[in-house]
Formats: structure tokens, sequence, C-alpha cells
């Protein structure tokens, strides 16, 4: 049975235009070959013409009914993590790194950028690890966006936390 399935894998891998030719060899097996041996009685195979399928233009992306927009492409999640919400970050000198959740992950060209009090904040990055540094002591908001160049392809909810430093006269 494994030498049948060779041939048939043989015959299925010939060019379409190729004759395929069926005989049984001298150990009683059944042979099929793109050529007839020598000596040896073979008949020619007549195969079904090749299945065919037309490839489809892939489709549009579905159009916003209010804008009349093709809407960008998201990412499924998009949120800053390791951050309190509900008590004070103690950060000594105001140094301290958040973490972005993302899924799935960051795609070619685009970056993270943070924005701090609704306002950019350091250098655009592809490390899901963002570190701010020096921050004054008080409540702040955060966010993260998702950006392509200057264009913003998605912006993560905003999260408010207040930073605790210790004040040293």
């Amino acid at each position: 049975m494994g030498r049948t399935f060779s041939y048939i894998l043989l015959v299925i891998a010939l060019p379409a235009a190729a004759q395929i030719y069926k005989y049984t060899d001298a150990n009683g097996n059944t042979v099929y070959s793109d050529h007839s041996p020598d000596g040896v009685k073979a008949q020619p195979v007549e195969l079904p013409p090749l299945n065919s399928v037309e490839s489809q233009p892939p489709a549009a992306p579905p159009v916003d009914a209010v804008t009349d927009e093709q809407p960008r492409s998201a990412y499924e999640v998009l949120e800053l993590t390791n951050l309190p919400t509900s008590e004070a970050l103690r950060a000594n000198n105001g140094t301290f790194t958040v973490n972005v959740l993302i899924k799935p992950r960051l795609q070619g060209p685009h970056l993270f950028r943070l924005l701090l009090d609704d306002q950019p904040y350091g250098q655009p990055g592809n490390v899901p690890v963002l570190q701010l540094v020096n921050i004054d002591r008080g409540t702040h908001s955060l966010a993260v966006q998702v950006i392509s160049g200057e264009n913003v392809v998605q912006q993560s909810p905003t999260v408010t936390f207040t930073v605790q430093r210790v004040h040293k006269p």
C-alpha cells in the first residue's frame, strides 16, 4: 500500500501535459510511470481534467455608515498596565515604568507614544515597557497611542493615577 501511495503522489506531482502509464512489475505490483518501460505491456492512463478555482479579489473593508469612511485597522487590546488606580504610586524620584498590553503585537511601522496629562511624553518606540522620569507628585493622566508617522492609529483608555514623592527641604 505504501508503494501505491508513493506512485499516486508521483502521478499528482507530474505536469498536466505528461502521459501516465500503468503496468504490473515482476513482483506483481501495480506501477505508475511517466514512460512506458521496454519489454512490458503498459496501458496509458486517462486522467480527468484538473480542478481549478478562480481566485477572488480581496473584499474591501466595511465602510462606516456615519462617516462614509473605511475604518482604520485597530488592535483588539491596547491598554496600560502596572499602574495603581486606587492608591498612590510611590516613586521617590518620580521615575517608574508602565507596561503596554497589546493584541495582536505591534505591527510594522507602528510605534508607541505616551500621553502624560494629554501631552506627548518621551520618544515614540516599539518596546511595550515605557519609562517615565522625574514625574512631579500629584494626580496625572496617562494613555498610550499607537502611531504611524504622525497619524494616530489607536489610543488606549486614559488612566488617572497619583504620584507620591518624598519631599526633601
